[in-house]
């Protein structure tokens, strides 16, 4: 009991290494543009090594520096701003367009876009089917401004789903309202060739 005090003594002497040894801390280093007896020029920057880049490169320069989200932020601007779709129609847009389709969309749209979803089959409101005239005629920022704000009960998804990601849902929409009303006129050759063939009776398709 006479020792009582030692534990307390040692607790404080133990706290005290960490604010007396600062070694880590404060490490030996040089500021910008101070001057070092360690070089002949008495400079302590030094001139970088040929072909050095000058300025930091990759993902985690441009996040950190905030050239990436610049970046994002223009593409943001240019998606919302436009009237109808910014971006060329290719293969990779409409799978994009799919595979944001599939995931934000089918569930009440269904695969073919005609609004009998699975969700709808379980007692939900069935959306319009996207084969109708109305919306056959609509433009393409119709489809982007209920995918940004919502409509009747569908809810507003622009808290999900990026702008550009937006285009290309419309792209995909698009091209599911063409499988549905394309002309055998526009098919190409080879595809016009295989429905002759499967009209005639005993033909192959």
């Amino acid at each position: 009991m006479r020792r009582w005090w030692i534990i307390p003594a040692a607790a404080l002497a133990l706290a005290g290494c960490e604010g007396a040894k600062q070694d880590m801390y404060d490490q030996p280093r040089y500021k910008p543009f101070a001057a070092s007896t360690l070089f002949a020029d008495g400079a302590s920057a030094r001139v970088p090594p040929a072909g050095t880049q000058a300025r930091a490169r990759g993902a985690f320069a441009g996040s950190s520096s905030g050239r990436l989200g610049v970046d994002a932020v223009r593409t943001d601007i240019a998606a919302t701003g436009a009237q109808s779709n910014p971006y060329p129609v290719d293969a990779t847009l409409l799978a994009r367009g799919r595979e944001r389709y599939n995931i934000y969309c089918m569930p009440c749209h269904s695969p073919a876009g005609d609004g009998d979803g699975l969700v709808v089959r379980r007692g939900f409101p069935a959306p319009p089917t996207y084969h109708q005239d109305r919306l056959r005629a609509a433009p393409d920022r119709h489809f982007y401004d209920v995918i940004t704000d919502g409509y009747g009960v569908m809810a507003p998804y622009g808290d999900r789903i990026e702008p550009a990601d937006r285009w290309a849902i419309v792209a995909f929409i698009r091209a599911l309202q063409l499988s549905q009303h394309a002309r055998v006129g526009d098919l190409p050759d080879a595809d016009r060739a295989k429905l002759d063939a499967a009209a005639v009776p005993g033909g192959r398709s």
